[in-house]
């Protein structure tokens, strides 16, 4: 069987490695399965070339995967169209976090045969199974399919436990000298960049996630640095992105993590995703000996009853404990606040606007969103519940149609007013930042002509 996999094009410059799809790509064939990835990201194709593609080359299989923004949904139906109206139509799969909260209505929208749901790497090599053998696809577990006229949903396939045991991604097969100039805090012009899993899910549980996973299944720290010295060998990579929910996942993994990239000697710059409660400055410190230069934490709010509203399982005084301590080390962090969740107000907003302006490192442009309330969410179920968004639909045809902007209010203020609070607060934050870029440049400019620097190499944003 052939499978062609489809990494679409956001429109930026850069994109991320597809991380999902090289795994998808690995197991396929692993089992002999010809898999061929058709990267509309790094050649910006139309979506129309995609139908073209379909008519010249025959195809058993077609898959897509997506995320839930409202761009990416977009996209999809462009795309499902493309698909959908090729001579030789293959089997269309969809599957990611957009589709899997409710695949029957993404079924229903895309025309497509089948969503995976959930994990995919055992799930496809089932489904391709049942395909290939015109099987019913009534016991492949994981998947949601169309029969007929309705929408058959079956049963959820259990997590793969040991995340080391699924083929390492089809690096091979993918541009990797495109996706390795990707750019993330604190890397060189000369550094080249690669995402990486340390692990699958989390073991916390925001009103706001729409991971469906439960629980957190690290890598072992071995096959985690096996990976790093090929990507280091094959591509040349110098800095890894840790792209994974959470590698701070608990303070003993952490440092168990950094002591064994020391001993491995990599030689290697990284960030990830981190958790405050975690940020001591003992395990803050073995971090940056082992190479991180950046942890993007998820602050989210910056009063104590917002973050119990949100579940965070975080304190305020946590979060100004951590970000003190990592900027003592040295580390630079990253704030993400989002503002809108449950109990909201302009003065809870305000807080998180005192912090930023007060914590900025000046290593990137920090904005503040309206939360959105994903589909998978227990705020997405909440929202249903209080008759503030009716269904599937609804969310994606009218409420979320920009990420900055609000898509469901769940405060007591106007959509006006929700917008022009968040106005006020980002005028604020994008004045101070490009001040600092201002001052920066200004003191660079008298570094170059009063003291002759010779080090200097223009007049450069990148």
């Amino acid at each position: 069987m052939r499978v062609l996999l489809v990494v679409y094009d956001n429109e930026s410059y850069i994109h991320d490695f597809p991380m999902g799809l090289a795994y998808i790509a690995s197991v396929l064939r692993k089992e002999g399965i010809e898999v061929e990835i058709y990267s509309q990201d790094f050649n910006h194709y139309p979506d129309e070339h995609l139908t073209e593609y379909l008519n010249k080359n025959k195809f058993d299989v077609v898959g897509v995967s997506i995320i839930g923004g409202y761009f990416q949904y977009r996209k999809l139906l462009s795309l499902s169209t493309a698909i959908n109206n090729s001579k030789n139509r293959p089997f269309y799969v969809i599957g990611g976090h957009g589709p899997a909260p409710e695949p029957e209505y993404f079924i229903k929208k895309t025309g497509a045969d089948a969503v995976v749901i959930g994990e995919g790497e055992i799930t496809i090599l089932n489904l391709m199974d049942s395909l290939s053998k015109h099987k019913s696809l009534s016991k492949v577990k994981g998947i949601a399919y169309r029969d007929g006229n309705k929408v058959v949903i079956n049963e959820r396939q259990p997590l793969i436990e040991d995340v080391d045991s699924i083929a390492r991604p089809a690096y091979e097969l993918f541009p990797m000298e495109y996706y390795r100039l990707l750019r993330m805090p604190h890397c060189e012009t000369t550094d080249f960049v690669m995402r990486l899993l340390s692990g699958r899910g989390c073991p916390f549980n925001c009103n706001f996630c729409y991971r469906m996973d439960e629980g957190f299944r690290p890598r072992k720290n071995e096959a985690i640095i096996e990976e790093i010295k090929l990507l280091q060998k094959d591509y040349g990579i110098t800095y890894i992105a840790f792209g994974d929910e959470l590698l701070m996942s608990s303070i003993a993994r952490t440092e168990e993590l950094c002591r064994d990239f020391i001993r491995a000697n990599l030689k290697i710059k990284w960030s990830c995703n981190g958790r405050l409660n975690y940020a001591r400055e003992d395990v803050l410190r073995l971090m940056k000996e082992s190479g991180c230069v950046f942890i993007n934490y998820g602050i989210e709010a910056m009063d104590d009853q917002i973050l119990k509203n949100m579940n965070k399982t975080l304190t305020t005084k946590q979060i100004i404990s951590g970000i003190e301590a990592t900027l003592k080390i040295g580390i630079s962090p990253g704030y993400n606040i989002i503002f809108g969740n449950i109990g909201e107000t302009r003065e809870t907003l305000e807080k998180g606007v005192e912090f930023l302006l007060k914590y900025d490192d000046g290593a990137q442009v920090r904005t503040i969103r309206p939360v959105t309330p994903y589909p998978g969410s227990p705020l997405y179920y909440y929202a249903i519940k209080k008759g503030l968004l009716k269904d599937c639909e609804d969310f994606y045809e009218n409420k979320h149609v920009n990420s900055d902007l609000l898509s469901v209010n769940f405060t007591n203020m106007s959509d006006d007013e929700f917008h022009r609070c968040l106005l006020q607060a980002n005028t604020r934050l994008l004045r101070n930042y490009f001040q600092k870029k201002i001052k920066s440049m200004f003191n660079q400019t008298k570094d170059l002509y009063l003291h002759k620097n010779r080090d200097f190499r223009g007049f450069r944003q990148t």
